[in-house]
């Protein structure tokens, strides 16, 4: 989510927010009254929304979510160490209090990241969810310098992730469905594209000599115990992309090649900040579909049927998005 801190000005009575009132139930518009914050909390004049299956879920008259991490405790050990992401109290917009699919949210003070110059509102949107996960999945897993780090799936996570690896320094390896996607995938600055529907990715890893990292970005983790095989000794596979399967993973393999599976989540506010700073650095963008606030349910339609190819934004009736 990207937004602007209004900290002078008349405060309106009331704004549109689109909410679900049940389970599954279709997306709408509401009126919703505006309340001054309480200490330590914001509120923000929404410009630009991301939409994204980890942003959607299930929430009762308060408003879909918006990203994962929306505050936390600030005492346990987790917050202690910098680690809010694992924090028991965590909060997330939507579920803890009403999204930021609205023209105003009002959040904790320390949930917001505050956005570089030089980075477009609406560009930035997805860096709260997608960019900053796929930015940490690869620069915290400490591969080796130049080493080799593939990304399964190139949608919405992972088109990010095929744009950071190489400008972290790595050789980066783009498997998807399809022919039609590998122009598109070096475009984004993979060196290697594998088609997963002409192939088995990890035996065409396996070929290239495997890889240091495997970032599986994809929603379905059936795919993952054929890409274990395509690590290279000491190879590390992390899921950021699941569903609510499992995985079958030989005891022997792991143990003969050193290898480690691992799940990744999001991040806090300041490596969000890291990774919009680094994007400007660096030229990453996410690849982007706008759409207007009032057509959200729309956008969950598109999502759910796979339409988009990579990020749906929101925009407020009051940009002008």
């Amino acid at each position: 989510m990207s937004s602007v801190v209004e900290t002078e000005g008349t405060m309106p009575d009331s704004d549109m927010t689109m909410v679900v009132t049940e389970p599954r139930g279709p997306v709408h518009p509401e009126a919703a009254e505006i309340v001054s914050p309480q200490a330590g909390w914001v509120r923000v004049s929404v410009v630009a929304s991301g939409v994204c299956n980890a942003d959607i879920g299930t929430a009762a008259a308060t408003g879909e979510n918006t990203g994962w991490f929306g505050g936390s405790c600030g005492r346990c050990p987790h917050c202690r160490t910098g680690d809010v992401v694992h924090c028991a109290e965590r909060k997330i917009p939507g579920r803890s209090y009403p999204g930021g699919w609205a023209q105003n949210i009002t959040v904790p003070a320390g949930a917001l990241a505050r956005i570089p110059d030089g980075l477009d509102l609406f560009d930035a949107a997805p860096f709260g969810c997608a960019g900053v996960t796929a930015f940490n999945a690869i620069r915290k897993a400490g591969i080796r310098a130049g080493g080799r780090v593939a990304v399964f799936g190139i949608g919405g996570l992972g088109h990010l992730a095929v744009q950071f690896a190489p400008a972290l320094g790595y050789e980066t390896v783009a498997i998807a469905r399809g022919g039609d996607r590998e122009q598109r995938a070096r475009d984004l600055g993979a060196h290697e594209y594998i088609d997963s529907a002409a192939q088995a990715p990890g035996a065409a890893l396996k070929e290239l000599g495997g890889a240091d990292l495997i970032v599986h970005t994809a929603s379905s983790t059936a795919p993952a115990d054929e890409l274990l095989t395509g690590l290279a000794a000491h190879g590390q596979l992390t899921l950021v992309g699941v569903d609510a399967g499992s995985l079958t993973v030989p005891a022997v393999r792991l143990v003969m090649n050193g290898h480690t599976l691992t799940g990744h989540l999001t991040a806090s506010p300041r490596e969000t900040e890291e990774a919009m700073a680094f994007a400007v650095t660096t030229g990453v963008r996410p690849v982007i579909e706008r759409m207007p606030l009032e057509q959200a349910g729309e956008a969950v339609t598109r999502l759910r049927s796979g339409a988009p190819r990579f990020r749906i934004v929101l925009g407020t009736a009051v940009s002008g998005g």
